[in-house]
This record gives structure tokens, C-alpha cells and sequence, in this order.
């Protein structure tokens, strides 16, 4: 089983990222301000505008660092890849399973029932653990209309219909996201997901953490040997790792948006940690983005008990493990892929 290591966040903009030996070490201004040994890392991401140094990105590459560039916004930039490594058969059939309708079409399946399934729980959840405090009986009614979806699924026979199922689905669980607001409802309300840019600090934190969910995910399915920009639920684009976001698919309520939800709910995150620029977008700031990176690792560290395997892991080997069960299908060692269905 793969070890979850650790995953260095540069978040000030004029860090400089370079290479001396063994180790990352991050300067400002040409003054070393932290050191850390490669071997202690599985990702490198920076908020920064300075860089790295090549000798830097070739070691990333060749040892399998993922080193992603991310906008201030947290919007995703750009990744160092390296040579690739992947087994070429085990890529040949994703390749074939990617252009097979019927194919295609059962594994999109998996990954919109998973993410049915789990937004359903976090709906449950929330009006067993707070049911003074939610209104019950809206969310019910959601979380029914979900169970329906989820039946839906099973039988639509096109791309089209499970992407207008999947569609309507999450315009109805967010629907009901603000339900979920315990804390700090005078200023973190949600009226509806927006993005690019995101117009308010909710959406703000969700997409911040979905790109974060979609890097770890890409480097799973890259560590597993498949090809994330080759997907089955999202069509190809240059540039767009549509797997990686077929995958995180049913990790983002049960991950990212719980996650979301646990930073304001338990204070982490605070109103005055967010300002809005002139074209309406709302930004983190410097110390907001540093405490939600800071709980995002603490999260990843969490353990949890596989629904599928029934073994112990870490909540940051989540995607791995998808990944890994998606891999063990495609070359036919399992009879379906499992998604990640959490209870």
C-alpha cells in the first residue's frame, strides 16, 4: 500500500522555489526562508508568482513529486509530469474503455452513484446530528429525491441523460447546502454554487478545496499507472485531467464539502479572513488560506475505515485507493468498479 507523506504549501507570492542536493528550498528575495528533504514529499503546490527552479521540476518528475502551480484564487495553473511510467497495457484498455460507449457509460455510472450516494449521507447525517437546528423535514425531502436519482442511474441508457440526472441532482443538494451552516450564518450564507470567480466566501472555500481534492486525485491516478486526462464521465479537452474529475466526483461531499462545512462551522475560518475585488470575486487571504491548508493536512491524516476494502487508511489515500480499484477493473480483476460510499 502506498504511504501517505507529506504535501509542502508555499502560499506567499514572492517565494522562489529551487533545488540544493536533497532538498526544496523555498527564498525570498535570494534569503533562504525554509528547507525541506524531497524524500519526505508526495506533492509540492504554490500559490506563488516566482516559481521553480528546472533542476527542481526535474527532480519532482523523476521521483514523482506532483508540483502544481495554483493562482492566488487557488485556481489550478499548471503540473510538472514526468516521464511516463504507467503500464501500457493497463492504459491501452482505459484508452479503449474511454472511445466504448456502453463502457464509458457503466464506469460514469459508479462515480455519479457514489457521488449520489454519499451527498445523501451528508444530508442524513446532518439531521440526525443536528436535528433542532436544520429544518428535518426539507432535507428529507431532498435526500429522497437523491435516493430517486441514485435509482435513475441504473437505468438511463446515454451520457446525456446520466449527465442531466447528475445535473439536477446537485442543483438540488445545494439547494439545501445552507441548511448545513451551523456557525457564522450572519455572513457565511449560500444561495447557490457559483465559480470562476466565485462570488461569496462559500463558494470561495469550495472551489479552493476542489482543486486541491482534484491534484491529489490526478497524482493518484497517475501513481496507479492510468492517464488522468483521459475520462469517462467528462469529455477530453487539452489541458483538462477529465478523469481525475470523474474520480473526485464521489469524494466531493464526503471530503470537500464536509470539509468546507468543519472550517466554518468550528470557527477555523472567519469573515473578516476574505475580501472581494473589483470583478466581484471573493479571495482568501494570506492567514485564512495558511489555516485552511493547515486543517486540510490535519484532515488528510485522519484515519477511516474503507468502505469497500475494510481496512484502515488514511483519509488522503482516499484517492488512491479509487484509483487503484479503478485500475484493478479496467484490466478486469474486479467485475465492477466500487465507488467510495461512505458511511
Amino acid at each position: 500500500m502506498k504511504r501517505l507523506l507529506n504535501t509542502l504549501y508555499v502560499t506567499s507570492p514572492d517565494r522562489y522555489l529551487s533545488l540544493d542536493g536533497e532538498n526544496v528550498v523555498v527564498l525570498s528575495e535570494g534569503e533562504e526562508v525554509g528547507r525541506v528533504p524531497l524524500h519526505n514529499l508526495e506533492a509540492i503546490v504554490t500559490l506563488g508568482f516566482a516559481g521553480a527552479s528546472p533542476a527542481l521540476m526535474g527532480a519532482c518528475a523523476k521521483r514523482n513529486v506532483a508540483l502544481s502551480f495554483l493562482s492566488r484564487s487557488g485556481r489550478f495553473l499548471a503540473r510538472v509530469s514526468g516521464e511516463c511510467r504507467g503500464n501500457v497495457l493497463l492504459r491501452k484498455k482505459q484508452y479503449f474503455l474511454s472511445e466504448d460507449t456502453e463502457g464509458r457509460l457503466d464506469i460514469a455510472k459508479s462515480f455519479i452513484t457514489g457521488k449520489l450516494f454519499n451527498g445523501r449521507w451528508v444530508l442524513e447525517r446532518a439531521t440526525r446530528d443536528h436535528a433542532m437546528r436544520v429544518d428535518v423535514e426539507r432535507l428529507k425531502l431532498v435526500s429522497g429525491r437523491l435516493k430517486n436519482a441514485m435509482e435513475a442511474v441504473q437505468t438511463c441508457g446515454s451520457m446525456e441523460t446520466l449527465r442531466g440526472i447528475e445535473g439536477e441532482a446537485a442543483s438540488l443538494y445545494f439547494s439545501v447546502f445552507d441548511e448545513l451552516i451551523l456557525q457564522q450564518k450572519e455572513t457565511f450564507s449560500f444561495q447557490g454554487r457559483n465559480r470562476r470567480p466565485p462570488l461569496d466566501e462559500i463558494n470561495a472555500l469550495l472551489s479552493f478545496t476542489y482543486t486541491l481534492l482534484a491534484n491529489m486525485t490526478a497524482s493518484a491516478l497517475e501513481t496507479v499507472g492510468l492517464d488522468p486526462y483521459v475520462g469517462f464521465l467528462h469529455t477530453d479537452r487539452p489541458g483538462r485531467a477529465s478523469l481525475a474529475l470523474d474520480l473526485m466526483e464521489e469524494l466531493r461531499p464526503v471530503y470537500a464539502d464536509r470539509f468546507v462545512l468543519s472550517l466554518i462551522n468550528k470557527r477555523i475560518v472567519s469573515p473578516s479572513g476574505f475580501f472581494r475585488k473589483e470583478n466581484g470575486a471573493v479571495i482568501m487571504d494570506d492567514d485564512t488560506r495558511k489555516a485552511v491548508l493547515s486543517a486540510w493536512q490535519t484532515r488528510k491524516q485522519e484515519t477511516i475505515k474503507h468502505p469497500f476494502l475494510e481496512v484502515k487508511v488514511e483519509w488522503g489515500m482516499a484517492a488512491y485507493t479509487q484509483a487503484l480499484l479503478l485500475a484493478r477493473y479496467i484490466r478486469g480483476d474486479l467485475d465492477a468498479y466500487p465507488p467510495f460510499m461512505w458511511k
